[in-house]
């Protein structure tokens, strides 16, 4: 009796370490990206029409060929000239008309059918795939159209609450508690919100009142999107809309970030000098849409990844 009554506590003590010492479930580091048509990605891929395309000009394929370009985001032309995709990065998006797009990070994430356009997520997510060891899920929740005084409006800000703000987070919990049984690969990781992406500001131009309310809407909708995840900290970057020409509302933008509760977890991204000519583009009225010019996304895409990599750094 006296050995086993020595034992047990050496059982217990045994059973002790070994919860302490029990590793940590590897981490799955989720991005929240939303906005408005821009962030659904109209970016042509390879689309050449000479009519209802320019012939190609300013499409992926055609801008992939320029040395410049190339030497910058060649990395998405294998040798044999298919388009590559990264098995450490992860889309989830729910476009508003179609089936699920989900899968690893390469063209064709858009608001079209097909794979024939992308958006900001494309570099966006190669740079957070280059920052980390860890798998990276970006779980995309946008809409063409909309503006953050009503659409994306959010608690905190009074009123009707934005029906854009409540589908943004209905559609990332449906993303995290259905992406183990989309990717098997991931299912012993634990997601972990790391940054959120903001690039939006269009409508609210012509929405009345919303220019000058956009910059405490955008600060309601950044506390809001904390409390609701549980992210007090949550750090998140602002893209420019600089396909626009209203400097008010690009000052806006930016004061957001600035507000004093946001210091080293904000950045304001600009991207006016992405813009390309519309001559040099494939959708040449559509200015609202960068003209659907391939290598303004890419930089845009870029430009953001870069900015919420150096945050996450700090």
């Amino acid at each position: 009796m006296r050995q086993l009554l020595i034992a047990l506590p050496l059982l217990a003590a045994c059973s002790g370490l070994e919860r302490v010492s029990a590793p940590a479930p590897p981490k799955l580091k989720v991005f929240l990206l939303a906005g408005q048509s821009n962030m659904e990605g109209q970016a042509v891929v390879d689309l050449d029409h000479p009519e209802h395309y320019n012939g190609g000009r300013g499409i992926l394929k055609s801008v992939l060929q320029e040395p410049g370009v190339d030497a910058e985001f060649g990395h998405w032309l294998e040798a044999d000239g298919a388009w590559a995709e990264r098995d450490d990065v992860y889309v989830w998006y729910q476009p508003h008309t179609g089936p699920l797009k989900a899968g690893r990070l390469s063209i064709g994430f858009a608001v079209y059918e097909g794979r024939h356009h992308f958006g900001p997520e494309l570099e966006l997510g190669w740079e957070l795939g280059e920052r980390f060891s860890e798998p990276v899920l970006l779980v995309k929740t946008c809409w063409g159209g909309k503006s953050l005084m009503g659409d994306f409006r959010p608690p905190s800000a009074g009123g009707e609450v934005g029906e854009c703000y409540l589908r943004m987070i209905e559609e990332y919990r449906v993303a995290i508690d259905s992406y183990r049984a989309r990717f098997p690969e991931l299912a012993a990781f634990e997601p972990e919100l790391t940054g959120f992406v903001w690039f939006q500001g269009w409508n609210d131009m012509f929405t009345e009142g919303a220019l000058d309310a956009y910059t405490g809407n955008l600060i309601h909708l950044i506390k809001d999107l904390r409390d609701e995840m549980d992210a007090p900290l949550l750090p998140f970057v602002v893209g420019q809309t600089g396909n626009a020409n209203s400097e008010e509302l690009w000052a806006a933008q930016e004061a957001a970030t600035l507000a004093a509760e946001f210091s080293g977890r904000a950045s304001y991204v600009p991207t006016r000098a992405f813009l390309r000519p519309a001559e040099d583009s494939p959708n040449t009225g559509h200015g609202h849409h960068w003209f659907g010019n391939a290598e303004s996304y890419l930089r845009i895409g870029d430009a953001l990844g870069k900015a919420m990599v150096a945050l996450l750094g700090r």
